[in-house]
């Protein structure tokens, strides 16, 4: 009979080559009786092996297929300062890459009925900007039965996942030097786009249910603002979802003060029933944008942007004149997928996932005082005043967990000491465990 001891040191011998690379991502692992060959051990205790790697998240194992090196890159473009700090196979949780059982399954199949299907060769050529007309009617007929936007083909455009879109939306409807009121705490990509672009950001206040709407109704007495970034069903990373009231509110101001909306609908899908989208209260001043990102795979790179008519044109040749077209091949399966209610089943399971994720939290940070929906995939953990990000990120990443700090989301001079905490990138197994952790960490760290 092997010992427990013997099983261990497979284990670690096996997790330390994936740590260091010796194993890369991707690669087939031997099967379970080669293994057991190879050490002198009993199947069993091969299959054991495998299921203490699988539950570290170092593996994943496909039916008939074998064991592989599971790919798990950190997502820290928010915080590269940490980098240095993190091992390939640390605990991300400044990212949300969601991976869920049967997403390999999902891909192969497609990728199978694509190459018996039709004319593949046409999945080789160049898409118009913005996709083909039979495709965008997809996205149209989704967006009207599951997003409640009223919408035609020639008000869908197609493009490379949602950061995309708001770039194009950026370069359609702004110019250097114009002033975008946004949220105190924001997306991170937009901020970036925003810099690039060199647009000035006007940061508006909030309070627990949202942004300050008289606030910002006061800055656009003050300044003219050309453009009002928000994100009303989901907020990023404060988890809010705006009432009716708020948002006729908001399209309100945007109509009085001649104001152009940009609505990320990036994790709206998580939100359930919400009222309606400021594209369907206001759709003659709003570019709407979301992707499948965080729903299939944020991999995918597949998003899509609703404009108004009279914007149509105009986003179209922004389109051709910077990326063209989104990739044929991604296009002809994100929308097969969008057809065939794919989509639409995998986000219900979804949410359920984020509100078993959410619950987790819950049990484990419940006195910490964060700020979270109940469907979100992330959560705002403010900390204590005598404690810094900066000094807690560095403490949490050498004991091998990735987070964001609140200064990649801040639009104002003071930035305040807050983690972001993404949940869906971490192995549903695993989360509990990071999170105490994480807890454990703040509540010993040195004051």
């Amino acid at each position: 009979m092997v010992s427990t001891s013997t099983v261990k040191s497979i284990v670690q011998l096996l997790a330390g080559d994936i740590q260091s690379g010796k194993l890369p991502p991707g690669g087939a692992l031997p099967t379970h009786r080669q293994l057991a060959a190879r050490h002198g051990v009993a199947v069993a205790s091969a299959s054991k092996v495998y299921a203490q790697l699988t539950a570290m998240g170092l593996v994943i194992g496909e039916t008939g297929r074998g064991t592989f090196v599971r790919d798990r890159p950190l997502q820290r473009e928010w915080d590269s300062d940490d980098e240095a700090r993190l091992s390939r196979t640390a605990a991300d949780l400044s990212f949300n890459h969601p991976t869920w059982a049967g997403q390999a399954d999902l891909l192969r199949t497609m990728l199978r009925e694509l190459a018996v299907s039709g004319d593949l060769a046409a999945l080789m050529h160049q898409q118009p900007p913005g996709g083909r007309r039979h495709e965008r009617e997809i996205v149209a007929d989704f967006l009207t039965a599951e997003r409640r936007i009223q919408t035609k083909a020639e008000q869908v455009f197609l493009v490379n996942g949602a950061q995309q879109g708001l770039d194009v939306a950026i370069r359609t409807l702004l110019r250097p030097h114009d002033c975008v009121a946004v949220d105190a705490l924001t997306y991170p990509g937009f901020k970036m786009a925003a810099h690039l672009h060199g647009l000035a950001l006007k940061p508006i206040t909030y309070h627990a249910g949202g942004p300050d709407l008289d606030a910002l109704n006061a800055l656009c007495r003050r300044e003219r603002i050309r453009a009002i970034y928000a994100m009303p069903t989901l907020h990023n990373p404060l988890g809010w979802v705006l009432t009716a009231q708020q948002r006729h509110q908001l399209a309100n101001i945007a109509r009085q003060h001649n104001c152009m909306l940009i609505e990320d609908a990036s994790y709206a899908f998580l939100a359930g029933k919400s009222p309606p989208p400021l594209a369907t209260l206001a759709p003659e001043r709003t570019i709407y944008v979301s992707s499948l990102s965080k729903s299939l795979a944020s991999g995918l790179r597949f998003g899509f942007v609703v404009v108004p008519d009279t914007y149509a044109k105009q986003f179209r040749s922004v389109i051709r004149a910077t990326y063209w077209s989104a990739p044929s091949i991604i296009t002809a399966m994100a929308t097969r997928w969008i057809a065939s209610g794919a989509v639409t089943k995998h986000e219900k399971h979804m949410r359920a996932d984020a509100q078993q994720r959410q619950a987790i939290a819950r049990k484990i940070l419940g006195n910490m005082a964060f700020t979270a929906h109940p469907n979100a995939l992330f959560l705002w953990l403010p900390l204590p005043e005598d404690l810094r990000a900066d000094r807690i990120a560095a403490a949490l990443a050498k004991n091998e967990i990735a987070v964001s700090k609140a200064e990649a989301y801040a639009t104002t001079p003071h930035v305040p000491h807050a983690l972001r905490i993404g949940l869906s990138s971490v192995p549903l197994a695993q989360l509990e465990p990071t999170l105490l952790r994480l807890r454990q960490t703040i509540e010993q760290f040195p004051v």
